[in-house]
């Protein structure tokens, strides 16, 4: 470890010398890495902590004395936001449950068939239940995907004409297929 020239890197960024505080910073991260990899095994965590730690540094840095020695403070910081992660991912882990294949429901394309042939006969019946001019324009913008050009032509509506029904008739779906329950 390179504790007299880290603190002194830190002596000078705490006077505003920006390449020197670099320089710490890239010389104490292989330290930090190795710290936080005697307590945790993926190297996502690892990493994410040597983050923690970095800023950590960053944002009291000031509270540094340059008349103490630079390695125990980096090690007090280090370890205290090693052990605050660790924390925080006992809690995180003891709220999930590990989902295993068993757990999976309806993993089969052919389980949910009837339900998606359930879905598309009652928007087949609420597109029935529009008036004629939307009906004609979500047949043709939207199942057929026609252009406008395209779906003016075969409908002899305008353009204009084609988008207003076609966001009617969208906003008219929209309230035929809500459930009871959904709000407006």
């Amino acid at each position: 470890m390179h504790e007299i020239d880290w603190a002194i890197l830190m002596a000078r960024a705490q006077t505003g010398d920006h390449e020197a505080y670099r320089r710490l910073l890239k010389e104490i991260t292989p330290y930090l890495r190795a710290l936080a990899a005697a307590s945790h095994r993926d190297p996502r965590n690892i990493e994410d902590a040597v983050q923690d730690v970095l800023l950590s540094v960053h944002s009291i840095r000031h509270t540094y004395d340059p008349a103490r020695p630079f390695a125990p403070w980096l090690v007090a910081i280090a370890q205290r936001r090693i052990v605050d992660r660790l924390r925080r991912q006992g809690r995180t882990h003891a709220h999930e449950t590990p989902l295993m294949p068993e757990h999976e429901t309806l993993t089969a394309a052919e389980t949910n068939r009837a339900e998606e042939a359930a879905d598309a006969a009652s928007v087949r019946e609420a597109i029935e239940r529009l008036p004629a001019g939307q009906r004609e324009a979500i047949k043709l913008m939207k199942l057929q995907e026609m252009s406008l050009n395209q779906a003016a032509t075969v409908s002899g509506m305008s353009i204009a004409a084609l988008k207003v029904a076609t966001h009617r008739g969208l906003k008219s779906l929209r309230k035929m297929l809500a459930g009871p329950n959904s709000k407006p």
